[in-house]
């Protein structure tokens, strides 16, 4: 490497794009380990549903953030960066060169650049927006940040109740978007970072999406599913393939119409991610079908 840095591989893109496969493939040819950037895969209970690489694929490469954690404890951002960050020291004192691979945009760019510093949320505003949350639902939040905060609506994860409240009260505390303090200074990291994104034409991605849906419903997606309603009300359950689930076992929808929500919003939230990562000008973008030169490209990078 030119300045004899280490190297972190950051391999991002929309949810079934093909990353997994990748991101081992590449970890293979550098001969170095993997850690996930997923805010869901680290979650020892959830499997089928967040698409967790098979046992096969966690053996062909070490894996870490993966079902490393339960969905009782509390993860964020600022907290996968100091997790990140130390795991890559650790890793370094092995290998020259790391890989990094998920679809969770602020997670990544935690890790690569840190975060800004925001202010402190007085507990009434709080407390205001999550007994509205209680009393309305989903609805009434993503009505409220599409009319407060735009920006944070077009690009943020809106299916994630957790994230829109947080969005919210920083709006109605310091009158700013959430979006405004992630835009401060870089943090300089000790080693280098170079990041790979990887895409599909639109309707093949969709494609892959609502064909990995259907496996994941023969997998035993709602049996997974069921046995996690006792936990239905945590952060990490919020998510697209169990929020649709739970509303069928409420009996709100039927069978058929949670499936098909569940290609629905995974399609908007693959949409979501590409344009949270097309805005970051230092990807170089592949097709997943591109290995080679992706290797010949990384090559030259180091």
């Amino acid at each position: 490497m030119t300045d004899h840095k280490k190297t972190v591989i950051i391999l991002a893109g929309p949810t079934a794009v093909g990353k997994t496969a990748v991101a081992i493939n590449l970890a293979r040819h550098f001969k170095t380990e993997i850690i996930s950037a997923d805010s869901r895969q680290c979650y020892q209970e959830l499997n089928i549903g967040v698409a967790r690489p098979s046992v096969e694929e966690l053996e062909a490469v070490p894996h870490h953030f993966i079902a490393s954690h339960s969905i009782q404890e509390e993860l964020n951002a600022a907290w996968f960066e100091q997790y990140a960050l130390a795991k890559a020291r650790e890793l370094f004192q092995q290998y020259p060169v790391l890989v990094m691979t998920g679809g969770t945009g602020l997670y990544i760019k935690a890790f690569c650049e840190g975060l800004d510093a925001i202010p402190a949320i007085p507990p009434g505003i709080r407390e205001k927006i999550m007994n509205g949350y209680a009393a309305h639902g989903i609805e009434w939040l993503q009505a409220e940040i599409r009319e407060k905060d735009p920006a944070f609506f077009n690009q943020g994860e809106i299916m994630n109740p957790q994230r829109v409240m947080r969005a919210l009260e920083v709006m109605e505390a310091t009158g700013n978007s959430i979006l405004a303090f992630r835009k401060g200074n870089k943090t300089e990291r000790d080693f280098n970072i170079i990041r790979i994104g990887l895409d599909l034409p639109r309707e093949t991605l969709y494609s892959h999406i609502n064909t990995r849906t259907g496996t994941m419903i023969r997998q035993g997606l709602l049996e997974e599913t069921e046995g996690l309603l006792p936990f239905r009300h945590l952060n990490a359950l919020q998510t697209v393939g169990y929020k649709e689930l739970f509303d069928y076992f409420d009996q709100l929808i039927s069978r058929e119409r949670a499936i098909e929500l569940i290609r629905q919003h995974t399609r908007q939230y693959a949409k979501r991610q590409l344009t949270w990562f097309r805005k970051e000008k230092d990807f170089k973008w592949f097709s997943p079908l591109m290995e080679q030169d992706m290797i010949t490209y990384l090559e030259n990078q180091l």
